[in-house]
């Protein structure tokens, strides 16, 4: 009998693991970076590969990371998103290239536009790695001290514009940053 109980009481325990993580949301994956310093950037710029793209050029002002890719399907569905949102607002949109190549780079927004300040390019995945990033698109919010206060997993939505990152801004410049 109790060579039965044992897998038995096992397998419960399993189906209960999976079913309370078939119920989350993929996109609420914590990171460990929230509330701490962005990691360094130190790469190249799409637009001008002689020119390095460093941390401290994004501290004073809250600034949007966004990482992408001109091979990425639901980069494209983004987009939008982020040309209204430098559109709208002041906040700096800093794009993080991945893994991508340059020309199809500058080709993709060439032809869907370009919403940022500045581009550090991530050739081989190593600055992705350094910030944790789990793939494309994905984007941090940071203070203006650079610390990350907010990561979205998959794309922005205007909606989590709204309800997520215009607060936190709102609350940067309340505090006097």
């Amino acid at each position: 009998m109790l060579r039965y109980t044992i897998p038995l009481i096992i397998f419960t325990a399993l189906v209960l693991f999976f079913a309370v993580g078939l119920q989350r949301d993929p996109r609420q994956v914590p990171s460990p970076f929230i509330d701490k310093p962005a990691p360094e950037l130190g790469v190249s710029q799409l637009r001008t590969p002689s020119k390095e793209i460093y941390r401290s050029d994004l501290l004073g002002k809250p600034a949007l990371i966004n990482v992408w890719a001109s091979w990425c399907v639901a980069c494209r569905a983004e987009h939008e998103v982020l040309m209204r949102l430098a559109r709208e607002t002041r906040l700096p949109i800093i794009g993080l290239n991945y893994k991508d190549e340059r020309g199809a780079a500058l080709q993709w927004l060439a032809n869907l536009g370009d919403p940022y300040a500045a581009i550090a390019v991530d050739t081989d995945g190593q600055v992705g790695i350094e910030w944790g990033v789990y793939g494309v698109p994905e984007s941090f919010l940071l203070d203006p001290e650079g610390v990350i206060r907010y990561k979205q997993i998959g794309p922005l939505t205007w909606k989590v514009v709204e309800d997520k990152l215009l607060p936190l801004i709102r609350s940067f410049e309340t505090q006097g940053g």
